[in-house]
């Protein structure tokens, strides 16, 4: 959520960041609309409070006088207290309505942020690693892992529905290994690790950003609890409502948990393998650090070299890419994605996403800081991919297979296998 003011300040700047996000530029005038309405409607019952307690000291003083109150002052209280409750109805209508306007504005991207409408506009910002040269024609994972029977979605669908898998044998072992040395990874960098609730409300979805935009691509259950997509809404909201200290920054959280995404609009991609799936297992970091948006993109840098850190020591090719406005979040000022080298496909696939907010997500979730000069901020949220399997694991297969067509462990998670 941005502040109001920043709003009323730079409506052009907030609508031009609507339309390179591809939403509806309107809902700022509309905004601004409601806001000046509310702002009246408020100025005047500030007025008839101001006069409620003005009658209500000559009341006083003419009672600590031994007098009685006069009729016209017993009167005026009467019709005051009427015309504030009038006005109470239209007070709670404006004010929902204008929560709900600012619930759907935007963030507005770093000046350094490609525009664009879509995916094509996307920036490669560097590639790294060796592409492993085959003897062979290197197969896709779902045909290498169903010939070792590490992998059955036949029998997962029938009892799962469509993108349902299971993984059996050593591909069980190798993904929990991959979330493993995700997490020593975490651990080592001072992160501290937590399992994340999968069930959460809607009001921590709607403070992390991922609600109004997202709401048809997550399971809701009959309690009208939601499904999270990844362990960032739980970790983000996690001290959501807390005033925090400023020599307490940055947190530094990290959180393993499944996964859920209903993948609306991918109908027909990714069909085969477990490159699309509705269920998953992610190990994610979160950082809340200071409001300064230069510490802020220092930590953005530092979190992506963790994820560089864990495919590097996979030995994994992959490329960073800098995404553009219409490619990424509603929430989101700056974004990266990693995507990692699939030699069975023949193309990079995302495997890995960094986003910073500034105090977008904070102010949804009203959580602040005491800063050292005794002021009081909004905190500035990153978070970022450290794991996510089955794709990452798909991303072993299809690097590590052998003429045989058996997979060769990493080195690194040898001693992560059972």
């Amino acid at each position: 959520m941005l502040d109001i003011n920043y709003i009323r300040q730079n409506q052009d700047q907030v609508k031009i960041a609507c339309v390179n996000k591809n939403l509806d530029s309107s809902i700022i005038d509309q905004l601004l609309s409601v806001d000046e309405e509310r702002r009246s409607l408020q100025q005047k019952m500030d007025e008839l409070r101001s006069q409620a307690n003005a009658n209500a000291d000559a009341i006083k003083k003419m009672v600590a006088a031994g007098d009685r109150p006069s009729a016209d002052l017993v009167e005026n209280g009467k019709t005051i207290k009427a015309k504030l409750k009038g006005l109470e109805p239209k007070d709670k209508e404006i004010s929902e309505k204008f929560t709900e306007l600012m619930s759907g504005v935007p963030n507005v991207p770093a000046a350094d942020v490609p525009v664009g409408k879509d995916e094509n506009s996307n920036q490669v910002v560097r590639q790294e690693g060796q592409k492993r040269k085959f003897a062979f024609a290197p197969k896709m994972h779902d045909e290498v892992m169903k010939n070792l029977d590490w992998l059955d979605t036949e029998r997962a669908v029938k009892i799962a529905g469509f993108r349902g898998y299971f993984l059996k044998n050593e591909a069980l072992l190798l993904e929990q290994a991959l979330l493993l040395y995700a997490l020593s990874i975490m651990k080592k960098h001072g992160f501290t690790p937590m399992s994340a609730p999968v069930l959460v409300n809607r009001e921590a979805m709607q403070g992390t950003g991922y609600f109004p935009w997202g709401a048809e691509d997550h399971y809701y259950t009959q309690d009208g609890q939601i499904l999270a997509g990844t362990a960032e809404v739980a970790l983000t909201a996690y001290y959501g409502g807390e005033l925090l200290r400023e020599k307490d920054l940055p947190i530094k959280i990290c959180g393993v948990s499944p996964c859920f995404r209903r993948e609306v609009g991918s109908y027909g991609k990714d069909t085969k393998g477990v490159i699309r799936v509705h269920q998953f297992n992610k190990v994610e970091q979160v950082v809340l650090t200071v409001a300064d948006e230069e510490v802020t993109r220092e930590w953005h840098e530092r979190m992506l070299g963790y994820s560089e850190e864990l495919l590097q020591g996979l030995g994994l090719p992959y490329q960073v890419l800098l995404m553009c406005t219409g490619d990424m979040g509603a929430g989101q000022r700056k974004k990266y994605d990693i995507e990692t080298w699939f030699p069975g496909q023949g193309k990079y696939r995302e495997t890995h996403s960094a986003s910073y907010f500034n105090d977008f997500q904070a102010r949804r979730l009203n959580m602040r800081y005491q800063a050292k000069d005794g002021s009081t901020k909004f905190v500035y949220t990153l978070n970022n991919t450290v794991a996510a399997s089955p794709r990452l694991l798909a991303a072993v297969v299809e690097n590590y297979q052998q003429a045989d067509g058996s997979v060769e462990i990493p080195e690194v998670l040898k001693k992560w296998m059972v």
